[in-house]
């Protein structure tokens, strides 16, 4: 009999040791890493079907805007680009002609010079020769100037037609993230604009967890820990490894929505704790609690 007591005595014991291991040390609620999608141009949105709770995937085009102004402009610029390349093509075939023309009239003025040492031509022809060699090179002068402005020209119309293509990239909306669609707010052929939010997408596979902690606790918490998240899904308590991501480093008055061991009016510090989803029950904004090891 006296053996029974003892038993008990020692497995009350344990419980106890037990019972006080899983002490919840911290509450708090869910949260989600939003990301705020905007639009990148001015128009009309053609195409916008996406519905809040559908999964997106990185990279996914969402969205389009009306391209129609910015495809002119394109057009415009193309045309003018050929127009600079053919100006570009006739002033180096302009160029061609008078070097040659250069080279040819050097060669008979190299001629002359000989002749007009013999006395086999005159100092008028010599004359002549120079003074045409002096025009012929202010023509090849022009002509070169005239390439240049137009390669110029051309340069600068590159770089136009350059930014006009990234307007039509930036008409197609892209989803810079893997996640599901938390809000809408816009709808197919609404008006949009630069820098407008159209939906809010949210990584519902790992949440955050954030929790307030006194100053007594933290002392004792750091950044890698490894603890246990639980939610209550009205039998029993489900539980979820987590891993402390980041710990405030200036103290706060506890949030009415938090209950803590101490009292409301001490200070407290919030701690986050990044918890996998992978059975999808942990909700935004649901409430959570944390076991430190």
């Amino acid at each position: 009999m006296k053996k029974n007591i003892g038993l008990f005595f020692l497995t009350g014991l344990l419980l106890a040791g037990c019972s006080s291991k899983i002490t919840v040390e911290a509450y708090g609620n869910f949260e989600a890493i939003e990301t705020i999608v905007s639009s990148e141009a001015n128009g009309r949105l053609l195409e916008f079907n996406l519905i809040e709770g559908q999964a997106l995937n990185q990279g996914q085009v969402v969205a389009l805007v009306d391209t129609t102004l910015t495809a002119l402009k394109k057009r415009e610029g193309l045309a003018r680009r050929q127009s600079a390349a053919s100006r570009i093509a006739s002033a180096d075939a302009q160029v061609a002609v008078v070097k040659q023309q250069l080279e040819n009239l050097r060669v008979d003025l190299h001629r002359v010079r000989n002749m007009v040492q013999d006395d086999a031509a005159t100092q008028k022809q010599l004359d002549d020769l120079t003074g045409a060699e002096k025009i012929l090179t202010r023509q090849l002068r022009a002509a070169q100037m005239q390439r240049d402005a137009a390669a110029s020209e051309l340069d600068a119309l590159d770089a136009n037609l350059a930014l006009v293509e990234e307007q039509l990239k930036r008409c197609q909306v892209i989803n810079p993230v893997n996640g599901t669609v938390l809000e809408k707010y816009g709808e197919t052929f609404e008006m949009t604009a630069m820098g407008r939010p159209l939906y809010k997408i949210g990584n519902l596979d790992t949440l955050i967890l954030r929790v307030y902690v006194s100053g007594g606790q933290l002392n004792t918490l750091k950044i890698g820990q490894e603890c246990t998240v639980r939610i209550d899904n009205g039998k029993n308590y489900l539980e979820y490894p987590g891993v402390i991501t980041w710990i405030s480093d200036s103290a706060e008055f506890t949030p009415r929505i938090i209950q803590t061991k101490e009292e409301r009016v001490n200070l407290v510090y919030a701690v986050q704790v990044r918890v996998q989803n992978p059975d999808g029950a942990i909700k935004i904004g649901m409430p959570g609690e944390v076991i430190f090891e």
